[in-house]
């Protein structure tokens, strides 16, 4: 003869039907993950967008790799529409999540050189904070994906904040670098 405790039963009650809704509210989110892509890859930015937008709480719910291809994604459409405030954090999710994909790097030191542009006459503590943000992102955009331009870029921004000497020793740092560079995300 088995004997329940009445406290099990009331635990494996509400247990279950939370992790069952758990399941199917994952399984949702994904499945409007996949209706964004569909509209990002037939073109439809603005119904990707709104799409997006409305994932956007329950990004969460996805898978991590799916969930960072998510975010830089939403947070390259909110550059695009020069929502730099928005894409920041979503962009800062996915460098952290996979720090070697420079394409972000890229991103991020371009929304952060903005932000540094406007504080430059104003604020040189702040300039210089956001200066030596800066410099990592775009180092790893070199060490990955050299041009000339983003190089002058790196020594301009160390000359701004007079550490001239940083810039000899440039190519030491993104050797070590080079070796780890994504440039595609997987979302699976």
């Amino acid at each position: 003869m088995i004997f329940f405790n009445k406290n099990l039963l009331l635990i494996l009650a509400f247990c279950c039907p939370a992790h069952m809704l758990f399941a199917q509210t994952a399984e949702d989110a994904y499945n409007r993950y996949t209706e964004y892509n569909l509209a990002i890859f037939e073109g439809k930015s603005d119904k990707a967008f709104e799409l997006g937008e409305k994932l956007l709480p329950e990004m969460d719910k996805l898978p991590a790799k799916t969930r960072t291809a998510f975010q830089y994604t939403l947070g390259k459409q909110y550059e695009d529409r020069k929502q730099f405030d928005k894409a920041l954090p979503l962009y800062e999710k996915v460098v952290a999540a996979e720090p070697d994909y420079y394409v972000v790097h890229l991103a991020l030191g371009h929304i952060y050189l903005g932000k540094a542009k406007q504080l430059q006459l104003t604020n040189k503590a702040g300039f210089t904070a956001l200066v030596n943000k800066i410099i990592p992102h775009l180092e790893k955009v070199q060490a990955c994906d050299p041009y000339d331009e983003n190089l002058a870029l790196i020594k301009q921004l160390y000359r701004s904040i007079n550490k001239e000497a940083a810039i000899t020793s440039i190519n030491e740092r993104l050797k070590p670098m080079r070796n780890k560079c994504i440039d595609l995300l997987q979302d699976h």
